[in-house]
């Protein structure tokens, strides 16, 4: 691809002025504007997006400079304005016009000056901003009520409050040839994986696209490459506090513009099984409420399947469990009511993101009536059927990772189908190949299932078991931390 030619400054401030219109489109759009400002007998030009400056600031510059006497600009005019007349913290210069068109774009202000062969860019910016609240799907009962929020400069303060170490990097990047935004790369350099920070930065860097509509989910989709496996190779998070506690683990943290969730780099499949709230207890009863998160999951994957195995193959079961079968199967086939409800249940999903608050207990209502009562008695389908569909969507719901909630109900329907069309073996095909696909998967060159392929007793026990932070003295060594000890 060939090169894009540069567009230099020049001293002629028309020609600038009239580059800058063409390119940020002024006149066409009323919310790019152009202040032509004249200050110690010098020509000047002002572009700014309305909305992203703050007024206040560009005000007392502007009034600042109003001051200036005729000629005190005559020598040293760039020198003078960037360190002497213009009193603000984040002022820069460049030459390249193209990016003052993109700057400007992006927030801070630029200053033509006429004569001068530099634009001054000052990064007196803001963004619209909701306050740092609490994160719907990561809630805790006691800990703190902060969240990430949709602006990037918030995001990595929020982190760098948690963590003051000097070696905390947050590396700047821009991706999207048109969209131009802003993501950060943060880790701690003394921790780190020097390869890892390198792996990571150079899959963003090779993201080719004009725009992320979708944030970072869709630079997860750009740097995982695992398109068609639905399990998440990155976990999200929208806890500052989470974030920083993977940040001193030795892990890379990928911050995008304009989304409240932090993308965390690499993960495995146990850490999306993990809670702030086990930590937020004491060590036994984090281990418990783990353990029965644990068994939640592990029922929203194989109970449908098994039951449906032993309803269909009762010769399977002990004498002493042969209740588990069900009483009267109905005049609907159990798989065909298996995958009537699990469709019913994807529906009341969506129908709830799309139902106003108020309205959200009037849908409950009818979703328990209509699928709970009434299916019951017209037949359509089985007590059973129900519960243990109300079994293995609880645990669905206790799945602390939303992506990995979605990637379990589609192993479960999958696992149904196999032991409808096979049976016995279609279900214990179906297992095996649930864990040659988690075997076979790597994020960023970690194993998926580590620490239990490859196996590693340490921390693999520390997977099973909420431990004491005091013995968790060691960082995982997978992540090849340079600082292994805590």
């Amino acid at each position: 691809m060939a090169e894009k030619k540069k567009h230099l400054v020049q001293e002629n401030l028309k020609h600038n002025i009239e580059y800058l219109r063409e390119e940020l489109g002024i006149g066409k759009s009323f919310d790019v504007i152009q202040l032509d400002v004249e200050y110690a007998g010098r020509e000047m030009a002002l572009f700014l997006v309305d909305g992203f400056v703050k007024d206040d600031i560009l005000l007392y510059i502007m009034q600042l400079l109003a001051k200036l006497e005729p000629g005190a600009l005559d020598i040293d005019t760039l020198k003078k304005l960037v360190k002497t007349y213009i009193p603000y913290v984040e002022v820069e210069t460049t030459d390249d016009l193209d990016k003052v068109a993109d700057m400007v774009l992006a927030g801070p202000t630029a200053l033509a000056v006429d004569g001068v062969a530099e634009i001054i860019l000052i990064d007196a910016r803001t963004y619209p901003v909701r306050g740092p609240q609490e994160p719907d799907t990561e809630r805790v009962v006691r800990g703190s009520r902060d969240g990430f929020v949709e602006t990037l400069v918030f995001n990595t303060a929020l982190t760098r409050r948690r963590i003051r170490d000097r070696t905390l990097r947050m590396e700047y990047m821009q991706v999207g040839r048109r969209s131009q935004t802003d993501v950060v790369v943060s880790y701690i350099e003394d921790i780190a994986d020097p390869e890892m920070v390198k792996k990571v930065k150079d899959s963003i860097s090779k993201i080719d696209t004009d725009g992320l509509p979708m944030g970072e989910k869709t630079v997860e989709e750009f740097i995982s490459g695992q398109h068609w496996n639905p399990f998440p190779t990155v976990r999200y998070t929208e806890r500052p506090d989470t974030a920083a506690t993977h940040l001193y683990e030795g892990h890379v943290c990928i911050i995008v513009d304009g989304s409240p969730s932090v993308l965390i780099t690499p993960t495995t499949f146990w850490h999306h099984l993990q809670h702030a709230e086990e930590y937020r207890n004491k060590p036994l009863v984090g281990a418990y409420l783990r353990m029965v998160r644990f068994m939640a999951v592990w029922a929203s994957l194989f109970m449908l399947p098994l039951w449906y195995l032993f309803a269909v193959k009762p010769e399977l079961l002990p004498e002493k469990l042969a209740f588990i079968g069900p009483n009267d199967p109905g005049q609907i086939p159990l798989f065909l009511q298996f995958f009537l409800i699990e469709i019913g249940i994807d529906v009341l999903r969506m129908a709830a993101i799309h139902t106003p608050t108020s309205l959200a207990t009037a849908l409950g209502l009818v979703a328990a009536l209509m699928i709970g009562q009434v299916a019951v008695e017209v037949g359509l389908l089985t007590n059973e059927v129900i519960l243990y569909l109300a079994i293995a969507a609880i645990g669905t719901f206790a799945t602390p990772s939303y992506e990995m909630s979605l990637a379990n109900r589609l192993v479960r329907i999958f696992l149904l189908i196999l032991t409808a069309a096979f049976q016995l073996y279609g279900f214990l095909i179906g297992v095996v190949l649930f864990i040659i696909l988690l075997a076979r998967m790597k994020s960023f060159g970690v194993p998926y299932l580590w620490p239990f392929i490859p196996f590693n007793p340490r921390a693999f026990r520390d997977v099973l078991v909420r431990s004491p932070i005091p013995l968790k003295n060691r960082r995982p060594r997978i992540l090849k931390p340079q600082d292994p000890d805590r």
